[in-house]
């Protein structure tokens, strides 16, 4: 009898194990190599260890849109620091659909109805800022994907006409969450933020790591901060990158995949532009 308790027992235990390792799974899905290739077109070149870089889109210009969406990997719509409107975004997207660029989005903050417009409206990857701790990320995680892996409602929005009638069932694949860490609270809590399940890539906002630590770029102190960043994200298995493509390349780039701004993919180069890897006017280095 104890030797059939033991194994009833073992086998709980066993199916329990199973069980858990599935709901993972579920919690953060990777798509399969024997999968067709991603139409997140960013997303798939990252999971093929490629760098990514983008243009800044910052206000209303369906026709100049258009044209340097046709030369970089994603477009950085930025809604932070902008007067972009989701309905300015939306008739840019809508312009110009199944352009090179993919296009995401750089919200304020990672409020479900923020999340929820712009992923209605077609775009296919968030960037949320500062995030310093776990409840963000969650938050930035959970309202980007559908169920049964996060907590985006169903509504209407131009996203099927962009994407397909299979969108439902492939968006989760293709959606692409970033998150910035731009202070030492965020720097601190760098491997829980990275660990949480549907957090994609985690990259660094180097002008604001710097305000807010009082370390210029240069200084030995600012490296360890992106340092442990860079050790913890790799560590929970997730995407590293940093915001000013300048480091894209010589020792300081290491293991950095996903930059804001940058080479364009044809050596295209933007009108009235010198530098394609300085960081958008106004968060310039001080």
């Amino acid at each position: 009898m104890k030797s059939l308790s033991a194994i009833k027992i073992f086998a709980y235990s066993v199916s329990a194990i199973a069980l858990m390792g599935a709901m993972a799974a579920a919690q953060n899905p990777l798509p399969s190599p024997s999968k067709a290739a991603l139409y997140n077109t960013a997303k798939q070149k990252l999971l093929e260890g490629k760098q990514v870089f983008s243009f800044t889109q910052s206000k209303m210009d369906i026709q100049g849109y258009c044209e340097a969406a046709k030369h970089y990997d994603f477009t950085w719509f930025e809604m932070q620091h902008s007067t972009l409107e989701f309905a300015d975004v939306e008739k840019m997207i809508a312009a110009c659909p199944h352009v090179r660029a993919t296009p995401m989005i750089r919200l304020p903050d990672a409020q479900e109805w923020h999340i929820q417009h712009a992923t209605d409206i077609g775009a296919l990857g968030v960037i949320v800022p500062t995030v310093d701790d776990l409840d963000r990320a969650r938050e930035a995680a959970k309202w980007a994907r559908y169920p049964p892996t996060g907590r985006r409602s169903a509504g209407a929005g131009q996203y099927r006409s962009l994407w397909g009638n299979d969108y439902r069932q492939t968006i989760n694949d293709n959606m692409l969450v970033v998150v910035m860490i731009e202070t030492p609270t965020g720097v601190a809590n760098a491997y829980d933020i990275a660990s949480v399940p549907g957090i994609d890539v985690v990259i660094i906002g180097n002008n604001d790591l710097s305000s807010f630590s009082g370390f210029s770029q240069n200084d030995e102190n600012y490296h360890q901060l992106v340092q442990k960043v860079h050790d913890d994200v790799l560590r929970a298995g997730k995407i590293f990158g940093q915001a000013n493509a300048v480091y894209a390349t010589g020792p300081y780039s290491k293991d950095s995949m996903f930059f804001q701004n940058g080479k364009s993919v044809d050596g295209w180069q933007p009108p009235k532009t010198t530098n394609v890897s300085a960081p958008p006017a106004g968060e310039e280095s001080k």
